[in-house]
C-alpha cells in the first residue's frame, strides 16, 4: 500500500518523534512504500495567504504556480491510499504547522470539487482510503472528553471527507502524557506498532 506520513512536532527528543520513528520503520517492515514529510524539519510555510484566500474556488494549478513548494505535498497526498498523521494534541487540536497544512494543501480541485451550480463540495481524494491519527495529549481522556475532542473531530469529520466514501479512520491517542511514566509510554508505542500496522493491512 502507498503511505503518506504526515508528522509535525518541533522537539527532536519528544514522544512524538520517538512515535513517527516507529510507524515509519514498522511500516517499511510490513512491505509498504512510504513517503514522508516531517513538517518542521522540512520548515514548512503553514500561512494561508491572501492570494489562496481569493482564489480558494479556483484552478489549483494557479495556486501551484505561485506556490511550487506545495507541490510535492500535493503530489504525494494523490499518490498516497492512507495517510498516517502523528502529531501532538495542543489546545485541544492540531499544531497551527498542521492546520496550516490542511489549509494549504487540502485546496479546491486537490481535495475537493464544487461544481457549477452545485451548493456542497465533493471528495476529490477517493485514492486515500485510510486514515490514521497518532496523537499525544497532556490532559486525560476525561478532559479531553468534556473539551469535545477538537482535533479528533477536525480529523474524522472534516479531513476525512475528503477522501474515499468508505474510507476508515483509526484513532491511536496517548492521553495524560504529562504525567506518565516510561513504562506506559513503551507500552503505547508498542501499541501503536502493532495497530498501526493491522490498520493498514
Amino acid at each position: 500500500m502507498n503511505v503518506l506520513v504526515i508528522s509535525a512536532h518541533p522537539a527532536p527528543e519528544s514522544l512524538c518523534h520517538t512515535l513517527q520513528e516507529s510507524v515509519v520503520k514498522v511500516l517499511n517492515q510490513a512491505g509498504h512504500t512510504l513517503r514522508h514529510h516531517d513538517l518542521y524539519l522540512e520548515q514548512f510555510d503553514p500561512v494561508f495567504t491572501s492570494f489562496e484566500r481569493l482564489n480558494h474556488t479556483g484552478p489549483a494549478e494557479v495556486k501551484l504556480q505561485q506556490f511550487p513548494e506545495l507541490r510535492p505535498y500535493v503530489e504525494n497526498l494523490q499518490w498516497c491510499e492512507a495517510l498516517v498523521l502523528v502529531y501532538p494534541t495542543w489546545w485541544s487540536g492540531q499544531p497551527a504547522i498542521l492546520k496550516g497544512w490542511f489549509d494549504r494543501i487540502l485546496m479546491s480541485g486537490v481535495a475537493w470539487v464544487l461544481p457549477e451550480g452545485v451548493a456542497r463540495i465533493s471528495p476529490a481524494l477517493t485514492n486515500v482510503r485510510k486514515l490514521v491519527v497518532v496523537t499525544t495529549h497532556g490532559s486525560s481522556k476525561l478532559v479531553n472528553a468534556i473539551e469535545g475532542e477538537g482535533g479528533k473531530r477536525t480529523a474524522f469529520r472534516s479531513v476525512r471527507l475528503m477522501f474515499h466514501p468508505r474510507a476508515r479512520s483509526t484513532w491511536l491517542a496517548f492521553y495524560g502524557v504529562d504525567h506518565s511514566s516510561e513504562n506506559a509510554r513503551t507500552r503505547f508505542i508498542r501499541r501503536v506498532e502493532r495497530k498501526i500496522v493491522r490498520a493498514l493491512g
